[in-house]
């Protein structure tokens, strides 16, 4: 009797149990809301609307399944800004306004720089190097002392050719002396007049012997004068130098001069930037050594190079100091003009969806994005192109924000008197 009362109340237990469920729901996980929902009793009867589920419905017992009010696929985060709509605060930036300015437009060239010139100084006439007064290394002014050369009979030839015209001036002193006599004897008539003839002609003979005397004064003195072998331009002397003792033939080297003052910077301009080249434009050079020094373009060849395309190019620059050595490899920045552009920190510029390089900005409380164009990396910041020319550019929370949203913007001025206040 006891096992009876006690299936009896188990049997009662499971009736009411399987009825509580029937009037719940059954989840299929993983499919969202509002997917793989259904009442029990409907998978119990095979049906939506089976006769039990109706009868279980119209008594009130059956659970209700409306529809969901959201769209199920969308993300947590896009279901809230919809549920929330307008209800929900703005984004706060903080903008900060960049005006346009002329913006440098610098082409770098890459080359090396060389000698103004190397100049080798050579014999003017034959002789054997009797002293030579320089050394590698050394550095010469224009006119300077390289090589003297003995001088043999030259100084003989000057002394001799000094007497020569000596002697031609007392003979032409004295045929003009001649000639004066005889003009005033035939003007008393003394003297015939066929005398003026012989006279004339002596006296210019005298003149032309004073004259070859001179010009013969003159070749002893410069013969004599080319046993000094001087510099004709400034730099440092190089090899190939002479050695005392040394026979030297008219054009024999004493000694090699480089010119290092003014040095010449020697790059390549691209094809690109080839219109834009000219003469006389400003130009900075700074060696791998460490040097920066200010120049001018002085030549751009006409002809490109047949391997690069790319046309040679000079550019002078002072070495005083001789500091800048020849060969060293260099970098030139061209300054060939300005253009409008903005100069902007680093940490400004974004990317939108698309991985476009840009600028968020806000326009009427509204987020616009800009697509920049890098054309110079500073210390002072970055110089793009693209921009209006009066920009609000947000500095902090682009990241956070994206193109037609409405923010809440803060300019850095409003918002450093806010923090210190």
């Amino acid at each position: 009797m006891r096992a009876m009362l006690s299936y009896g109340l188990a049997f009662g237990i499971l009736l009411l149990a399987g009825g509580w469920l029937a009037t719940g729901t059954l989840v299929q996980g993983g499919q969202g809301p509002g997917k793989g929902e259904k009442p029990i009793i409907s998978a119990i009867e095979g049906e939506e609307h089976g006769p039990i589920a109706t009868a279980l419905a119209d008594a009130g017992v059956l659970a209700e399944h409306p529809e969901p009010e959201v769209d199920p696929a969308l993300t947590i985060a896009q279901r809230n800004e919809t549920t929330t709509g307008a209800s929900a605060p703005l984004q706060a930036v903080r903008t900060e306004r960049f005006v346009a300015q002329p913006m440098p437009i610098e082409v770098p060239l890459r080359g090396r720089t060389q000698a103004k010139a190397t100049v080798t100084a050579v014999a003017e006439t034959s002789g054997a190097v009797d002293t030579v007064h320089v050394t590698k290394g050394e550095r010469v002014e224009v006119g300077d002392k390289l090589c003297t050369l003995d001088q043999g009979t030259r100084a003989a030839a000057v002394a001799q050719a000094e007497a020569g015209l000596a002697q031609a001036e007392a003979a032409l002193a004295q045929a003009q002396l001649n000639y004066d006599t005889n003009a005033d004897l035939r003007e008393r008539g003394v003297a015939a007049a066929n005398t003026a003839n012989a006279v004339d002609v002596a006296l210019a003979q005298a003149k032309a012997g004073v004259s070859q005397a001179k010009a013969g004064l003159d070749n002893a003195k410069a013969e004599l004068d080319r046993t000094e072998i001087v510099a004709k331009v400034a730099g440092l002397v190089q090899d190939p130098v002479a050695v005392e003792g040394a026979m030297l033939n008219a054009g024999s080297p004493c000694a090699t001069i480089v010119q290092l003052n003014p040095m010449v910077f020697k790059g390549m301009v691209p094809e690109a930037h080839i219109g834009l080249a000219k003469t006389g434009l400003d130009a900075t050079i700074k060696t791998v050594t460490g040097q920066t020094v200010d120049g001018k373009v002085t030549y751009i060849s006409a002809v490109a190079d047949s391997a690069t395309r790319a046309f040679p190019a000079e550019i002078e620059i002072p070495n005083e100091d001789f500091a800048i050595r020849d060969g060293v490899t260099a970098e030139a920045i061209v300054n060939i003009g300005t253009a409008p552009g903005h100069l902007l920190p680093q940490s400004v510029l974004t990317l939108d969806d698309d991985g476009v390089l840009g600028v968020r900005t806000v326009e009427d409380d509204v987020v616009a994005f800009y697509p920049i164009t890098i054309v110079s990396d500073t210390r002072e910041g970055v110089w793009v192109t693209g921009l209006p020319v009066i920009a609000d550019v947000i500095t902090v929370g682009q990241e956070n924000v994206s193109a037609g949203q409405t923010v809440k913007a803060s300019p850095v001025d409003e918002a450093t008197e806010a923090t210190a206040s």
